[in-house]
């Protein structure tokens, strides 16, 4: 475990620096939060003037004090807190909580990296600046300004809003949903949460790590934390309208946006995705308290049709269908509810229902090996005290001995139902108003065993490939001064990469466009080359089908005089002459190189798709072939590629190796490439491969 991250989280003393006797002030809050919340730890407050605040002995400056100091607390304005450093350092400090404002959030990031770079001089790592603080249930620590310790439990959350971290310490209160550490990480100069997730990942007192992202710095970073970790990580992803990317040259560009690459690179790093901050919480309590769901066997109890409509609703829109139970399940499941009731999935015990039934039920369900996971619903009524059936299905639990199986419950009621369910949380047991919602959590922890099996996938190793000869095509194109390559020089670098491009060759005249037609063979398809005519065919600069010599020489003449009418001053390189490739169903792959990730994967049925219904998806590259094949599926236009009305399916199989022979070709050349395009790609009938019929490059700028 990093020591000076635990010398942060942990700390076994701490220097609280602009300590204050003035209430109000955060350097007397702080001070005040620590003594409280009985730290037990040795607490030292810095401050020149005072000598005495909260019955504590103040010091004039950290070198003054006579002990080791795991952890600095800085209050102090922004304008003195490099000098601070300076001191901390000097005195052997191993971590600053600086919670001053006044850095990058306000522009000043000279400041910020100042801090930063002594801190690392003294061998000091910082969480912040401009954060609320850290609090820790198991180390009776809040070293921060929020009004107190959260509801005591077993998950931690890291946050980059502290006001959001205020709210949910109150809140987790309310909600009944338990934390050991709450962190506020504000502009993230240093300690990122990459480096949290990773912490937390080895912290005894955490069980699940939920996090508040407005954005990274390094994204792959947290991949690379998120897979491998041992816990689960749930995540509330703000700000996902797309990023600025209207004006990208390439298709990819201006189509990917913040959710979709953001959701992309969650489930490559294995993290569960929240919907919003109730969700946050919702799945928070279900991952910290219970088991992950191993198989797809849900069973759902009931005592009300209504609620159990909803619970299967519920249960296919979060990915966990509900099957018919095996006979011998609904003949033992019989032998608890009357004629009337329902055995099948969900198991309909009727309004009759009552401890014993629930207790007898809830007891073989949960047992039985065709169970992977339960549910169990309750309609309070007039016959039945809600407590006394919450205590039948915790007792039901804890006899079965089982322990690797998960269970949610939903009590729909009111004070008596809410007083129940909280005896079940306190004891272990996820509960919640609503069916849906117990349903949801449930759904999240059969998500989190999907996401560890592809974790575990790894990346597809790529095969020999020509780097050099691909480098050197990029490079003679920065020499000629060109921020892109010509649809020939693309194909060169896709086929350096086993990409299966169509033949293409560059005519210059019309006589060579002629003799390669002939070598090629008719019937061709003409091109503009040009680095200035990116969208061919809106210049006029595409022809299909061409079927004879004189139809070379012809449209030889008319795309030239299309495309300087285009664009006038475009340097024409000349005219693609390129074999006719049979028709096939259309998809595009496309890449950008994204600010947070780094080169990122789309992929896309092509045409009316791609340009108007926008159906495609994404991935960080390099991609596995699991992730490769997913991504086939994840697109509405998926039954297409599997075959429709009659249609033969497409070769997924050859599709699937493309996408990764893509994937590491964007993930090799990240240094030179910003944007690319293979679109279209025919895919032909199973067995009968992929081919790339256009090919775009745009090169990243050069500092």
């Amino acid at each position: 475990m990093n020591e000076q991250i635990n010398a942060v989280l942990r700390p076994k003393s701490i220097a609280v620096v602009g300590a204050s006797a003035t209430p109000g002030k955060i350097g007397y809050t702080v001070l005040e939060n620590l003594v409280k919340e009985g730290y037990n730890g040795v607490i030292y407050p810095i401050n020149p003037t005072a000598t005495e605040i909260l019955g504590m002995k103040v010091y004039k400056s950290i070198s003054d004090v006579p002990g080791p100091i795991d952890a600095a607390c800085i209050t102090i304005p922004a304008k003195f807190v490099s000098a601070a450093v300076d001191e901390c350092g000097k005195k052997g400090v191993k971590g600053l909580i600086i919670i001053t404002s006044g850095f990058s959030e306000v522009g000043d990031r000279a400041l910020e990296d100042e801090i930063v770079a002594k801190a690392h001089s003294y061998n000091m790592r910082i969480l912040g600046p401009n954060i609320v603080g850290t609090l820790s249930n198991s180390d009776k620590l809040n070293a921060s300004f929020a009004p107190f310790l959260p509801l005591e439990g077993k998950a931690s959350l890291v946050t980059q809003s502290g006001a959001l971290l205020i709210a949910i310490d109150a809140a987790s209160f309310t909600r009944r949903v338990g934390f050991d550490k709450l962190v506020s990480i504000g502009n993230a100069a240093d300690i990122s949460i990459s480096d949290l997730v990773t912490w937390l990942d080895e912290d005894a007192s955490t069980s699940c790590i939920s996090l508040y992202i407005e954005g990274f710095k390094d994204g792959r970073a947290f991949i690379e934390a998120g897979k491998a970790a041992s816990k689960p990580i749930i995540a509330l992803k703000s700000g996902v309208s797309a990023h600025g990317a209207a004006a990208a040259a390439s298709h990819t560009g201006s189509l990917a946006g913040a959710a979709k690459v953001y959701s992309a690179a969650f489930q490559q790093a294995g993290v569960i995705q929240a919907s919003d901050l109730n969700n946050l919480f919702d799945r928070t309590l279900a991952l910290s308290l219970q088991p992950p769901m191993r198989g797809d066997n849900l069973l759902v109890l009931t005592n009300g049709g209504g609620v159990g409509v909803l619970a299967t609703d519920a249960a296919e829109r979060y990915g966990l269908p509900l099957k018919f139970a095996p006979a011998d399940v609904q003949a033992e499941l019989k032998k608890h509810m009357p004629e009337f009731g329902s055995a099948k999935n969900p198991v309909d015990m009727t309004g009759m229902a009552g401890l014993e039934w629930y207790h007898e039920t809830t007891k073989f369900a949960y047992s039985h090996p065709w169970v992977d996971g339960l549910v169990v619903l309750y309609c309070e009524t007039a016959m039945t005290n809600p407590m006394e059936i919450a205590q039948g299905i915790l007792t039901a639990v804890e006899e079965s001995g089982i322990k690797d199986k998960p269970i949610t419950v939903s009590f729909v009621g009111g004070e008596r139902s809410d007083k129940a369910m909280r005896m079940l949380v306190e004891k272990g047991i996820p509960a919640y108003p609503a069916p849906d919602i117990a349903v949801n959590a449930m759904g999240a922890l059969r998500e989190y065993t999907h996401l560890r099996e592809m974790v575990t996938e790894g990346a597809v190793a790529a095969p020999k490939v020509d780097s050099k000869t691909a480098r050197e095509v990029i490079a003679k194109a920065r020499m000629e001064g060109r921020g892109a390559l010509t649809e020939i020089e693309s194909k060169q670098v896709f086929a350096a990469y086993g990409l299966p491009v169509t033949t293409t060759q560059l005519a210059r005249t019309e006589d060579e466009a002629v003799a390669l037609a002939k070598k090629i063979g008719f019937p061709i398809v003409m091109k503009i080359v040009s680095p200035d005519i990116l969208h061919k065919s809106d210049a006029g600069g595409v022809k299909v089908n061409v079927k004879d010599e004189q139809a070379v020489r012809d449209n030889f003449r008319t795309i030239m005089a299309n495309a300087r009418a285009y664009k006038a001053d475009a340097d024409i390189h000349g005219i693609a002459i390129q074999e006719m490739a049979p028709w096939g169903t259309e998809v595009i792959l496309g890449s950008v190189n994204d600010p947070t990730f780094g080169p990122t994967m789309m992929f896309g049925l092509g045409g009316i798709f791609v340009e108007v219904l926008k159906d495609v998806t994404f991935r960080v590259a390099p991609v596995s072939a699991g992730q490769a094949a997913r991504m086939l599926g994840e697109i509405r236009g998926a039954p297409i590629l599997a075959g429709v009305r009659g249609e033969a399916p497409r070769d997924r199989k050859a599709l699937s190796e493309v996408l990764c022979l893509y994937s590491n070709m964007i993930f090799d050349l990240a240094d030179e490439i910003a944007e690319s395009d293979a679109n279209p790609v025919l895919v032909y009938e199973e067995g009968k491969g992929v081919k790339v019929v256009d090919a775009r490059v745009i090169l990243k700028k050069k500092a």
